[in-house]
Formats: C-alpha cells, sequence, structure tokens
C-alpha cells in the first residue's frame, strides 16, 4: 500500500549528541528547541518521554518537517532574541550545532539560562587533533563536523571544550554534566583532544539572572 500524502514522517534515529541530549531531559517537562531543525528530537521526547516541547526554527522547509511531525514551532531567527518567553517558562532549553553560528554567543546563553531552569549545549570542537595539524599545513581545517571552506563557513565563532568552560564560568553557569564524541561514538579519554563535538549541561547561578538583558 502506498503511503498517504499527509502520513507524518518516520522519526529517524537521533544522531549521537542528540540521543545523549534525550537522556539528560526529564519526563513530562516542558522543552524548548532552538534551531530545531526538522523537529526529530522533539517528536522523541514527546514520543518517549511525554515532554511538551516548542521549538524555534527559520527555515521554512524544515518548519514544515516539524508540522508534518506534529511538532510545534515558531519560525523566527534566533539573533532576534527570546524575548517571546518568560522567565523560567521550560525546564529544559537546548541548543544543539548552533551555537558556533551566533553572532552574539553570550546573549543567546544567558538567555537560555533565563527562560529555562537548565540549559542543553552541543557544539564541534575545535581542539581536535587534526584541525592543529591542518592550522600547521596552513589550512583552514576542513572536516566531517565542520565541513566548509573559511570564506563560506556559517561557523563564526568555534571553541575548545576549555573555552567553552571557561566561558561558563565567567557567565556564572554551573556545568552538570558534559559528553564528547567522535561521529557516533562517546569518548572519555583525552576528550579535549580526540572528540570532534561535545554537549554540556547546565545552570545558572541565580545572581546572574539579574543582570540586565542586552
Amino acid at each position: 500500500m502506498s503511503p498517504q500524502p499527509n502520513a507524518m514522517p518516520q522519526v529517524a534515529e537521533l544522531r549521537g549528541d542528540l540521543a545523549r541530549i534525550a537522556q539528560w531531559v526529564q519526563p513530562q517537562t516542558r522543552v524548548l528547541d532552538l534551531g530545531c531543525g526538522d523537529g526529530a528530537l522533539l517528536a522523541h521526547l514527546k514520543r518517549s518521554k511525554g515532554v511538551q516541547g516548542v521549538g524555534v526554527e527559520i527555515s521554512d522547509e524544515r518548519v514544515l518537517s516539524c508540522v508534518q511531525r506534529g511538532v510545534h514551532v515558531v519560525q523566527q531567527n534566533l539573533e532576534d532574541g527570546l524575548a517571546m518567553f518568560d522567565d523560567q517558562q521550560f525546564d529544559t532549553v537546548v541548543l544543539s550545532q548552533t551555537l558556533q553560528s551566533m553572532h552574539n554567543t553570550e546573549h543567546i546563553l544567558r538567555e537560555m539560562t533565563r527562560v529555562a531552569r537548565e540549559a542543553i549545549v552541543s557544539f564541534p570542537n575545535f581542539g581536535y587533533w587534526p584541525h592543529g595539524w591542518s592550522i600547521l599545513l596552513g589550512r583552514m581545517p576542513v572536516t566531517g563536523q565542520m565541513p566548509y571552506d573559511w570564506h563560506d563557513t556559517p561557523n563564526i565563532h568555534l571553541c575548545t571544550l576549555k573555552d567553552f568552560e571557561r566561558l561558563s564560568h565567567t557567565l556564572g553557569f554551573s556545568i552538570l554534566e558534559r559528553a564528547t564524541f567522535n561521529d557516533q561514538r562517546e569518548v572519555k579519554f583525552l576528550a579535549g583532544w580526540r572528540s570532534t563535538l561535545a554537549a554540556y549541561r547546565f545552570t545558572a547561578d541565580p545572581a546572574s539572572l539579574l543582570r540586565p538583558r542586552v
């Protein structure tokens, strides 16, 4: 039998960082997914953990995919901020593989901790050892996790694990958990050198939330 024209797409197997993020999210909670893509994570969380999820996405095609999956999505550019959401409106906010393309990194991280109790980010690890080898050879790295040439990359704020942890400390965040990956495999030994991708779960010191918004 041929599929129905309006049949909801099947949720594909989650990639490594999203699978770990899904483990960190508690059942029956409220989740905001920033740059939610096709809605795969929220659809999975809704089905497996009964979460109430909202996604934010700019792409017309991906917004349509979210709608087809039954995911509540708001179409907006994240650079415009999260003013539409109230303080602590969500239990968890997720920003997956998007942080490195944001112009105002500190602002989006502060806004994440404003709108939710816990925040989760994942991003490419610029400290992955072949990147340094590529730079020694005189070229910007081009890898599976960062597949763009220097002149057309959307990645404007790349960082290492230590860079992110230092910024988190500066902003008054407490890191609760970290997971690092190379492709789909989790990496624990020498993660700063051997991982291509990192995911962090963190919260904000209440005092940091009192700072005026930019």
